[in-house]
């Protein structure tokens, strides 16, 4: 079988890097809790690990794991409905379940079979073929929780898409409802890469036309309920329900699209599938997904994605580079992001700048003609780096273009929060902290003044007054100059609203 010969679209890499990012991150967030009850609609989510399996705190489970080898393939430009790629995938697959802590029990006794049968995706399917006509139970969720790197594939092709979902859930999952949910939801997160919407019933046309009226009905009983109202979410069915829900009640708390426009969404989805309990990583990674697709990696905070990790040795930025890859064929860009060794941005004319910040002498300020041979203990990247110029431990990378364009930045307050966020805890935990962007002219003397405002108790106006001061080639961008003001004045808001509040 060979790729469809349409030509790929143009799309936004923050949402396609997003797809792999929310997937992991909704995983991770809910492997602390697997297996447990339902919790209060205020309870506190975060990334803990622990849980049944004693997962370290941001590591992801099997939901994570088995997406991957499907992510690699479809980073290279492979066609995952070719016999060989599917046999790679199932390969990879059995390898890991020998070692791993946590495979679902009806993919491990699929894979265990197809091991002793040959190895292949053909024994693979032969065997979840049996053990369906075996127990008549094939439903479980294992095969919805990895389809989220299909999309990224065939973002050129929905039919594709839906047929490749289908023989991909059929590997482990032989009952219709597997492939339905599959397919369903393979195709409303190639729809919120392309869109930016969120639309779980987009894929309805690609179900046959008998089992169409009852995914619909189940849809909107999913938007009627709460997460935690979906018992059986070990059942593909209510984890699809599970997780729709999630995404449902985040977008529905906020009619005025406060949530959709900051990204916010993003986060307190993931956190309502984890309240709902029971299967909570495999919801949440579900969720995350389509979430991820539709909001971005920016939206994913730094706090997770600086701990988030898992198997085969993989943390966030190798997601955000397997899904950028996957939704350009193989291909990196023209700058060659994301595989290339180093980003020089020669055109930029980078020259050395590092300087403390006037407001926090643990906050070193520079280029990327700095990052080499910083002194700092970690780092937070405001552009693209290379392969070669990433450290091994606390460097943040920032989705953050210098671009006036909104929908260059569709997360822009929120990612600037964030990233002054994590530069604070940073500091907390006692590093010193290289901030760069390529020339230290617009992003990094934005990102410091809103750093001295937020957490140094420095008016915004002096805050960068000082730090351009402080760097030569400093002329912040009038959109991140209106966005401090906003930021800023925001926060005054909510700190007088405490106040008369307490």
């Amino acid at each position: 079988m060979t790729p469809s010969s349409s030509p790929r679209p143009t799309v936004s890499t923050d949402r396609a890097a997003g797809v792999l990012l929310g997937l992991a991150a909704g995983d991770a967030l809910g492997a602390g809790y697997e297996f447990g009850d339902p919790l209060p609609d205020d309870a506190v989510v975060g990334m803990i690990g622990g849980g049944g399996f004693g997962w370290a705190p941001g590591e992801w489970t099997d939901d994570t794991s088995m997406a991957v080898p499907i992510s690699q393939a479809a980073a290279r430009g492979a066609d995952l409905r070719d016999a060989a790629v599917l046999d790679e995938i199932v390969a990879a697959w059995i390898t890991w379940a020998r070692t791993a802590a946590d495979v679902g029990v009806q993919t491990r006794a699929v894979l265990a079979e197809a091991e002793c049968t040959g190895g292949t995706a053909a024994a693979a399917r032969a065997a979840a073929q049996a053990m369906h006509k075996r127990t008549g139970r094939s439903a479980g969720n294992g095969s919805l929780m990895r389809t989220a790197p299909v999309a990224l594939a065939y973002l050129h092709d929905a039919d594709a898409a839906a047929e490749a979902a289908r023989a991909l859930s059929s590997l482990t999952h032989w009952d219709d409802d597997a492939g339905d949910a599959c397919v369903l939801w393979t195709l409303a997160i190639r729809h919120a890469v392309l869109t930016g919407d969120l639309d779980a019933r987009i894929g309805l046309p690609a179900l046959p036309a008998a089992r169409r009226e009852r995914w619909v009905a189940l849809l909107e009983d999913a938007e009627q309920r709460q997460p935690r109202d979906f018992t059986r979410n070990g059942w593909v069915v209510e984890a699809l329900q599970g997780a729709w829900s999630s995404i449902h009640g985040a977008v529905a708390a906020h009619p005025d699209g406060a949530a959709l426009r900051g990204g916010t969404a993003l986060v307190e989805g993931l956190e309502r599938a984890v309240r709902g309990g029971r299967d909570t990583d495999t919801v949440a990674a579900i969720a995350g997904g389509l979430l991820g697709a539709a909001f971005g990696a920016s939206a994913v905070p730094s706090a997770w994605r600086r701990v988030l990790h898992g198997h085969p040795g993989l943390r966030a930025h190798d997601l955000v580079a397997l899904g950028a890859l996957a939704a350009r064929g193989g291909e990196p860009d023209d700058t060659g992001w994301p595989t290339g060794a180093r980003m020089e941005y020669v055109d930029w004319y980078p020259e050395r700048s590092l300087t403390p910040h006037p407001h926090d002498p643990g906050v070193l300020l520079g280029s990327i003609v700095d990052l080499d041979e910083s002194p700092a203990d970690a780092v937070v990247s405001l552009c693209r780096i290379g392969t070669d110029q990433r450290r091994a431990t606390d460097h943040v990378e920032v989705w953050l273009i210098d671009r006036d364009e909104p929908e260059a930045n569709p997360n822009l307050d929120l990612v600037l929060r964030d990233t002054v966020d994590v530069i604070a805890a940073l500091r907390a935990e006692g590093k010193t902290v290289l901030l760069h962007c390529v020339a230290a002219q617009s992003r990094t003397p934005s990102v410091a003044a809103l750093y001295a405002a937020l957490h140094r108790g420095v008016p915004v106006e002096q805050a960068l007054a000082d730090v351009v001061a402080a760097l030569p080639a400093a002329s912040p961008k009038r959109f991140l100059r209106e966005a401090l003001t906003r930021i800023t004045d925001q926060a005054a808001r909510a700190a007088t609203e405490s106040t008369e509040a307490s």
